[in-house]
């Protein structure tokens, strides 16, 4: 058996004006080739083998192809995925990130307001009891 599992049982060179090739014939081939065209010639029978026999070669290394194309079409994509995943992760970090300072300068302009009231209210309270101690003091003793 050679290394695509296929034995070969007949040998066949095939010359042409260009070149001299050699190609290995596998036994399903050379049956079917043998029942199929029992009346030709063994030329065209020979020919016919070497085609079938190419035939499969190409198959077999377009098959190979597309399955090394798969698996590297399916790596990018994978890899494309992770990246963009990651790339989302850091978006949301980011997005984290000024949803919280947002949210903390709300609080900080929340807490300005309130200690600003508070300060105005204690300013009136003490501006009122300013008033009423200024107003007991210089009331007339009388009154007292």
């Amino acid at each position: 058996m050679n290394a695509n599992n296929i034995e070969p049982i007949e040998t066949t060179i095939i010359e042409s004006t260009e070149s001299i090739v050699v190609v290995e014939i596998s036994s399903q081939t050379d049956e079917m080739v043998e029942t199929e065209m029992a009346g030709e010639t063994d030329e065209v029978k020979r020919e016919t083998k070497a085609l079938i026999e190419a035939l499969k070669r190409r198959a077999q290394t377009e098959a190979r192809l597309a399955g090394t194309l798969t698996r590297e079409t399916y790596l990018k994509a994978v890899r494309q995925a992770r990246e963009a995943i990651e790339g989302r992760r850091l978006i949301e970090r980011d997005h984290r990130l000024e949803y919280a300072w947002v949210v903390m300068q709300d609080e900080a302009e929340k807490n300005w307001y309130l200690l600003m009231k508070e300060v105005v209210d204690f300013s009136l309270r003490l501006q009122k009891a300013t008033k009423a101690a200024w107003e007991a003091f210089n009331a007339p003793r009388s009154q007292l």
